[in-house]
């Protein structure tokens, strides 16, 4: 099984796909919020790679191909939030503000996390842009001096507990505005909370859509900042 993993050059692809295909499959016949296709394929990834002693080098360049389709796949995201232009126009005040406060938030949350448990710089820079877009949080990381691969994780770990909490947590505290709740997705869990959004309703989608993209340049501006203060 090594051998043909190492050997192909599309094995890692269909393994990729499988585990997906197989999570949605799992997350549609028991619909439990807990049980995001992407949670559910990551496991069966990491479980098969282990078991079969595959080096993750390995699996990473032979799915080279897929992470080229991570910034055009960004980008589609803006259909939606074109169907959607004119309710984001009437609120885009709101909108502007509440992607402002979340994203600074999210930024102050590690920075204080990091203080607490004692993490060195390095971590710390490359734990900022856990909650923007993969595409633009790799770019933000090497300008400031982190570390690639725990941004990705970082970022990947923040998608998932955001997709899986951000609904829950609406109804908690009964949040049933579908602008709020969209960016509120948007803004904590970038683009798996968008595909989260999307499951809800076209307008939550296309307002997460709209948060990805603010919440993205609103962090690559404050971060530096921020750092030349501390």
């Amino acid at each position: 099984m090594k051998e043909l993993f190492e050997n192909s050059g599309y094995f890692g692809i269909i393994l990729t796909l499988f585990a997906y295909w197989f999570g949605v499959k799992v997350n549609k016949k028991f619909k439990y919020t807990v049980l995001n296709p992407i949670l559910i394929a990551s496991a069966l990834i990491i479980m098969f790679l282990i078991s079969a002693n595959i080096n993750y080098s390995v699996y990473k360049a032979g799915t080279s191909s897929i992470s080229l389709l991570l910034t055009p796949s960004t980008i589609c995201l803006a259909v939606p939030m074109y169907k959607q232009f004119n309710i984001l126009k009437k609120y885009r005040r709101a909108v502007f503000l509440s992607v402002l406060v979340g994203s600074v938030c999210a930024i102050l949350t590690v920075i204080l996390s990091s203080m607490l448990f004692g993490f060195n710089i390095i971590t710390t820079k490359s734990l900022m842009p856990k909650s923007i877009t993969t595409a633009i949080a790799l770019g933000v990381s090497n300008e400031i001096g982190g570390i690639p691969t725990i941004t990705v994780m970082a970022v990947v770990l923040t998608g998932i507990i955001g997709a899986i909490s951000a609904e829950r947590i609406c109804k908690i505290f009964k949040i049933t505005n579908p602008v709020a709740i969209g960016l509120a997705h948007g803004t904590s869990a970038h683009a798996i909370g968008t595909s989260k959004a999307l499951q809800i309703g076209e307008l939550e989608g296309a307002m997460s859509s709209v948060a990805i993209i603010i919440a993205g340049l609103i962090t690559v501006f404050i971060i530096p900042i921020i750092m030349h203060i501390l």
